[in-house]
């Protein structure tokens, strides 16, 4: 669990953690081949001392971090080397062995692998220059000592690989993480936002005619209803679709293209003057596309309420040329500061950007001479991977 959970909070990996272990039981092969090369060809006393230089740099590489391979190198080959004066002692060149399988899986440059790693191949050839007369089987101990190498180089090979998908898959993960952050928060906004926005028109149209007109305030706190109780239902079903995992069993419908005829009668009965056109075959618009269309005219439509609701909208759906296009054009009077404030965070047309992006399509929005427009384009053949990434998310 410790292991865990430093792994989970980018400390040390498991990869790591057993690199570190291996480390560890390098010197204790090294101790092991030294007692094997002693007990077996007994020799001086001073040669006994070399193994155990041998052995003790092998101990302070793996506890001290900071120790360098090159010393590491020179404090094993050394007495290894020195040893073979004699002729005795011959086993003690797995030690040579070791030597290269470190390098090969530690060293900290590709230049410094191999440069130690011919070093350490090449020391039985310097022991048989020193012994005399030479009974060293050199091709045998350069083929013992360079095939650990290789080992170590592949190790470490694997070890960097292995870092390199660990980092790419942290960083899937984060991006993933953003993403359903952000489908979240279009979600929030467009039934939170655009619900609490109609409720407070209506709210507000009814107390300015409550002494007045108490028929029209009437009229006007039932639509205030009527918005939070469909408002209500989209966020039941968002959030139903949020627990979908745990619930596979529930799958409302999600809203469409089709719908969006009921979402203008929706705008006209909170008293926005609208109008709703169609061209080109809108069945030809698949679920994915239609529900990105859905919410864009509906971020539209909110914007036109709150920021112009004295003025005419018009909405065109088009359907041509391989591709579906939104346009929802305001002309009219619009409140003082809904299009000049630079400091207001536009929510909105982020989201209905982020949608269309989603699709490899294009979107703009801004003033006109006489109002706002909203426009956007699709294309019909969606990816799968924004379509899965839009509606799994709803």
């Amino acid at each position: 669990m410790p292991q865990y959970g430093r792994a989970v909070s980018g400390g040390l990996r498991p990869e790591a953690d057993q690199t570190d272990q291996l480390r560890a039981l390098i010197p204790v092969c090294a101790l092991g081949v030294a007692l094997a090369a002693a007990v077996g060809d007994p020799s001086s006393a001073t040669d006994l001392l070399l193994v155990v230089v041998a052995v003790g740099a092998f101990a302070v590489w793996a506890h001290v971090r900071n120790v360098p391979l090159w010393a590491l190198s020179l404090g094993v080959l050394v007495p290894v080397v020195v040893t073979q004066r004699s002729g005795a002692l011959e086993p003690l060149f797995f030690e040579a062995s070791i030597l290269a399988f470190v390098v090969g899986g530690w060293a900290r440059s590709l230049v410094e692998a191999v440069a130690l790693g011919l070093l350490t191949v090449a020391s039985p050839v310097v022991v048989s220059l020193i012994q005399d007369p030479s009974e060293i089987a050199v091709g045998i101990w350069v083929l013992g000592i360079a095939f650990p190498w290789v080992i170590g180089l592949a190790m470490a090979r694997q070890r960097h690989l292995t870092a390199e998908l660990d980092a790419a898959r942290r960083e899937l993960a984060e991006q993933a993480l953003l993403d359903e952050r952000r489908r979240i928060a279009r979600d929030v906004h467009d039934f939170v936002g655009h619900g609490l926005a109609a409720v407070m028109l209506q709210v507000t149209s009814a107390r300015h005619v409550l002494r007045r007109d108490s028929d029209a305030a009437e009229d006007a706190l039932r639509s205030a209803e009527e918005v939070g109780r469909r408002s209500m239902q989209e966020l039941r079903r968002t959030l139903t679709l949020l627990r979908s995992d745990d619930e596979p069993e529930v799958a409302p419908p999600l809203p469409s293209s089709a719908d969006i005829p009921a979402l203008v009668d929706h705008a006209r009965a909170g008293g926005l003057a609208v109008e709703f056109r169609t061209r080109g075959d809108g069945v030809r618009i698949g679920p994915t596309v239609g529900l990105a269309l859905y919410r864009i005219a509906q971020e539209a439509l909110a914007n036109a309420a709150r920021h112009a609701p004295r003025a005419q909208t018009v909405l065109v759906l088009d359907v041509a040329d391989a591709q579906a296009s939104l346009v929802a054009e305001t002309i009219g009077p619009m409140l003082p500061g809904a299009a000049s404030d630079p400091q207001r965070p536009r929510y909105g047309l982020i989201g209905m950007q982020e949608r269309v992006a989603a699709f490899g399509g294009e979107f703009a929005a801004g003033p006109t001479s006489d109002g706002w427009r909203v426009s956007c384009r699709i294309p019909l053949e969606a990816t799968d991977a924004a379509s899965a990434g839009d509606s799994g998310a709803r």
